[in-house]
């Protein structure tokens, strides 16, 4: 009788998977476990040290090279989405060990919201308010809020989501400055933005909002320089990825007044630990990592993961092949 491959699916924090595709094939060709819970470095291999195949959803279990070399029956792997910041691709290529991935969905869309939802919380103070209505109060010296129009956006980045970003600041009446490492004046044109230095965005704008891919030159662009620039009444968004900055340089820079908030979506450690800091800072608005969580974006991810699978098991050609 021949051995049904082993697959491991990981990072299901949502249990969505199920939901939005047909697994009866993979339920009966394969032994199949789907892991709900967060799960790194031993935990992590323990549940896939007898994998044949993994798949992944998004960057929610890292594999580096270390884990990736105690892995000797793997064959296959495959990830949600276009890109995975926390795998070591190259240890996989090193091995020959194919890879795939799944369409990304409209994250971007998404995301572009929640970066919307972040501004205008933190901006008008409204958990302050909910919180305020909670106890029994109302209005109190904290209901003098101030305005969006006329104030300045900065953008770092002016991709598929900095760009939805700053025509919805346009429709908002706030004028729109746009640094990025390859910026050119005419790209910031073409969203009716201006490119300036990334000192003069940090130094002037009432908002900034980073949309950067975060990559070895981007990597903890923002940290205690950076955020010393800033306006104390400055609201610093991230809905892209942690790294972008030195999240201790931005804890210390909130309790120094510069910026005067922040809004974050994005974690150096997700889930967040139950005593980190950034549960409990007062002039910080947090998210656990909103930015792409949608119905529509994991009916893909569902599908992806399925019709993959299934032609790895068949021995058909990947849908998606991934190649760093």
């Amino acid at each position: 009788m021949t051995q049904l491959p082993n697959i491991v699916i990981l990072g299901d924090y949502e249990r969505a998977l199920r939901r939005f595709s047909q697994w009866d094939k993979l339920d009966q060709e394969a032994k199949l476990t789907i892991y709900h819970e967060p799960l790194r470095d031993e935990a992590l291999y323990q549940v896939v040290k007898d994998a044949d195949a993994i798949a992944i959803v998004r960057d929610r279990s890292p594999f580096n090279e270390a884990m990736i070399a105690r892995l000797p029956k793997l064959k296959f792997l495959m990830f949600t989405g276009e890109r995975n910041g926390t795998l070591d691709a190259a240890a996989l290529v090193s091995r020959n060990i194919p890879m795939g991935c799944t369409p990304g969905g409209p994250s971007k869309e998404t995301t572009a919201e929640l970066t919307w939802a972040l501004i205008l919380g933190a901006s008008k103070n409204l958990i302050k308010q909910n919180r305020l209505i909670s106890n029994g109060g109302w209005r109190d010296e904290l209901s003098l809020l101030p305005m969006l129009s006329g104030e300045r956006l900065g953008i770092m980045g002016l991709g598929a989501i900095g760009s939805r970003v700053a025509r919805v600041a346009k429709a908002f009446g706030m004028e729109v400055v746009v640094w990025s490492p390859r910026m050119t004046p005419e790209r910031a044109a073409s969203e009716n933005a201006t490119s300036v230095s990334l000192n003069e965005l940090l130094s002037t704008s009432k908002i900034i909002t980073m949309h950067l891919v975060a990559g070895p030159g981007t990597k903890g662009i923002i940290s205690a320089d950076q955020l010393a620039l800033m306006r104390s009444d400055a609201i610093l968004v991230n809905t892209s990825r942690s790294a972008l900055i030195n999240m201790s340089d931005l804890l210390k820079a909130l309790k120094a007044g510069r910026p005067g908030q922040a809004a974050v979506d994005v974690f150096d450690v997700e889930p967040l630990p139950d005593n980190d800091p950034f549960r409990n800072t007062p002039n910080l608005l947090v998210t656990p990592h909103l930015g792409f969580i949608a119905e529509p974006i994991f009916e893909i991810f569902s599908k992806g993961i399925t019709e993959t699978l299934e032609a790895w098991i068949d021995q058909r050609a990947i849908p998606h092949p991934f190649k760093p």
